[in-house]
């Protein structure tokens, strides 16, 4: 399945050309497909007769019925949305699947890092294969018009992609006007298919220098000839959308070119600039799954189990539910619910109070996912207070709620060592369970909350209730640090 008429027919040519000889009968399905084709496809998918199928969404139709569907192939799988992949799975519960994407979106490669989804790189280039040469430029008409001459001569073919349609008929003109000299077709998705057939078709045979286009082109065409792209806009494109068109061109073993250009009089957007910096910066070979890691990092994960494709990542418990998520994949494999390693669990603290790194006090998300990465694997005080003093060294003063993550990860570190599994402070005292309800020191423990009086109960659950009065969040943080270092030390003594 691909996303686009243009590689559907383009895949089933080089299907029919690989399997020629073969007993497997191969067909297409897409609106290139006449109706008296398609009716054919769709009996021979139900009676078991084609063996292979290529087509665009037209094979998620209500109507298609597979006689024994064994292996599913999505090609640029960073086009389908959730639902789609969902309606695919519900085509057959054991079918094998297999998605190619050279820039996976955020929440495929999230949960391919996670551990959900295998994951397989191709990172060695064919032969002979050169690096694409990538630019960043305002727009200028004459390095327009020297960039399609210099590939037009040296006898190679260009494409020029637009955003929108409604920009083609305003850069054809431009075209004509500024490099006469060259041929130009015109294409888009909303053109009748035999007449974007005809154009496509033209091109492939060298009869155009330029296909004026918009992001049509963008999935997987192979025309080794076009070596030359120039994208109208490029501030206007996602970071995998721009990484998709430069793979467009060097497909042989000619050097090619990739220019992209903004508008030179309106000041670009922050994330569009940092996109372009990140392309411009990763244009080796084998660079898709780089800009991927960075596509994950500027637009989020997204929902792992909903359809939002990309979102921001929230931090504030981003590193342990990442752990608890490889957890339950890893119980999953082995099958069954492992037992914890001793000080592998994780206390879960509900304080109310915002507790996260602020992007105004670290800007760079990277940076500061390396912080939270480093802050949960601190379990001893003196590494957390030292953690703190690098914070205020390279980044100034603490905000409050940089303050207040330090003190969730030092109360962290004191329900490890008294055994609490779970604490949850509010305005009128603090409840905790403790791990497998137990606790070192149980008279102690028992002493502890008869001295509390009235303030304190011990619930059927065997959860330890704590009445206090604490209106204020930075109350809370200070008396459930005050409650657990006492009982820590309790658990020290008797340890």
């Amino acid at each position: 399945m691909v996303p686009t008429t243009l590689l559907s027919r383009q895949h089933f040519r080089t299907f029919e050309d690989r399997f020629k000889g073969l007993p497997i009968r191969v067909r297409q399905l897409s609106r290139f497909v006449s109706s008296a084709d398609a009716t054919a496809t769709r009996k021979g998918l139900s009676d078991g007769t084609v063996d292979i199928v290529v087509g665009t969404h037209a094979l998620l139709g209500k109507v298609i019925g597979f006689k024994d569907l064994g292996l599913l192939i999505v090609d640029e799988e960073q086009h389908f949305g959730v639902a789609h992949k969902e309606r695919l799975k519900e085509l057959k519960s054991n079918v094998h699947v297999l998605t190619l994407s050279a820039t996976p979106i955020p929440r495929t490669l999230q949960l391919a890092l996670t551990g959900v989804r295998e994951l397989s790189l191709i990172a060695t280039p064919p032969v002979d294969r050169l690096a694409v040469r990538t630019f960043v430029s305002p727009h200028d008409p004459l390095i327009i018009r020297e960039t399609l001459l210099r590939e037009h001569f040296r006898g190679g073919q260009s494409f020029y992609v637009c955003p929108r349609i409604a920009d083609l008929d305003k850069v054809k003109a431009f075209l004509e006007e500024t490099v006469p000299e060259v041929k130009v077709a015109y294409a888009h998705g909303q053109m009748a298919a035999g007449e974007l057939e005809d154009i496509m078709t033209a091109f492939y045979e060298g009869r155009f220098d330029v296909l004026l286009s918009t992001s049509i082109v963008e999935s997987g065409l192979d025309i080794p000839t076009a070596n030359t792209l120039i994208v109208h806009r490029a501030d206007m494109f996602g970071l995998a959308q721009l990484h998709q068109l430069r793979g467009r061109v060097g497909r042989s073993k000619t050097r090619a070119y990739a220019l992209f250009t903004v508008p030179a009089d309106v000041p670009m957007n922050p994330v569009a600039e940092r996109r372009l910096k990140v392309l411009q910066a990763n244009d080796t070979l084998g660079a898709g799954f780089q800009l991927a890691s960075h596509d994950l990092d500027i637009r989020g994960s997204g929902n792992l189990l909903g359809e939002e494709q990309s979102g921001h990542i929230r931090e504030v418990g981003f590193e342990l539910y990442q752990q608890m998520l490889e957890e339950a994949v890893s119980a999953l494999r082995s099958g069954g619910v492992e037992e914890e390693a001793e000080g592998a669990w994780s206390p879960q603290i509900t304080l109310g109070t915002p507790v996260l790194i602020p992007e105004d006090y670290v800007p760079d998300l990277t940076l500061r996912m390396q912080l939270y990465r480093r802050l949960g694997d601190l379990t001893e005080i003196a590494d957390i207070d030292a953690f703190g003093a690098e914070l205020i060294d390279r980044f100034g003063p603490l905000p409050d709620e940089v303050e207040s993550l330090l003190k969730l990860v030092f109360i962290k570190a004191l329900c490890r060592q008294a055994n609490v599994e779970k604490v949850e402070a509010g305005p009128k005292g603090v409840v905790l369970a403790f791990r497998n309800g137990t606790f070192a020191d149980a008279a102690g423990l028992v002493q502890y909350i008869a001295a509390q009086g009235s303030l304190a109960k011990i619930r059927p659950d065997q959860k330890v209730v704590l009445m206090r009065d604490w209106p204020k969040p930075e109350d809370r943080v200070k008396g459930t640090a005050l409650i657990l270092t006492r009982l820590a030390e309790m658990a020290g003594k008797a340890a």
